[in-house]
């Protein structure tokens, strides 16, 4: 009775692969089966793309700032800042407050890349198979996973030394201080740290799905023989 529940077990690790194997066979006009190795490096190959083709846009000057997929905007709380000096007319220093946390958000994603890199090289098949069947951000879905704890306690520092480094912490304490100064208002003084911190890694992610939709959905996106041969997997199903 204790061999057969064993083999049950073994045979059920094995179905996943199984599955995905079928899918490969039946393909037409492949130039042979590719192989685990194969399927894994087109997903890594899938994951660079996103990295070098998104994310790296995200460290120019502007690279936030002005992509309304990913800008980040002020928090709840701060709004009433933004409306208060606009109503009064400081509308060019709300901006400038805007821009600058924007501004450590580029400057964070700099060092993104070798969490990425070191995440990439750990799919493993199993990885590789649930990517690949999966839903169209399934290939984000892994990296946020492997990555999110990795990259927030390395953005949330930078983002602090940031806001020195770019200014905000001088511009968003003048903000505040003017803001505060109006009759009236509540007064605030939050800390923006955290929240510009967890702002960039959702916008990180948010360009790393749009490379990844691309993929999976124009074939001319596939730019590596490895990459057209592992998707045609997907298109197959």
């Amino acid at each position: 009775m204790i061999k057969r529940v064993l083999i049950f077990i073994v045979a059920l690790q094995f179905i996943g692969c199984a599955e995905l194997q079928k899918v490969v066979n039946q393909l037409p006009n492949q130039g042979g089966v590719l192989t685990q190795e194969q399927i894994g490096s087109g997903l890594r190959q899938a994951l660079d793309n996103g990295i070098q083709n998104q994310v790296s846009k995200l460290t120019a000057k502007d690279g936030f700032y002005k992509n309304n997929l990913v800008k980040i905007l002020l928090p709840k709380e701060l709004r009433v800042v933004d409306e208060g000096l606009r109503k009064i007319g400081l509308s060019s220093l709300a901006d400038e407050g805007l821009r600058a946390i924007n501004r450590t958000a580029e400057d964070a994603v700099k060092t993104a890349t070798p969490i990425f890199v070191n995440a990439v090289k750990e799919i493993t098949f199993n990885d590789a198979k649930n990517i690949l069947l999966g839903e169209q951000n399934a290939a984000t879905m892994y990296l946020e996973g492997k990555t999110n704890t990795a990259l927030y306690n390395q953005f949330n520092p930078v983002i602090k030394n940031s806001f020195a480094k770019v200014g905000a912490d001088k511009i968003w304490g003048d903000l505040i201080t003017k803001y505060n100064s109006i009759p009236f208002v509540k007064k605030v003084n939050p800390d923006l740290t955290d929240y510009v911190t967890t702002e960039a890694l959702k916008g990180v992610f948010t360009m790393i799905a749009v490379e990844e939709k691309g993929i999976r959905e124009k074939v001319g996106l596939r730019n590596t023989a490895l990459l057209r041969k592992v998707f045609a997997l997907q298109d197959n199903r």
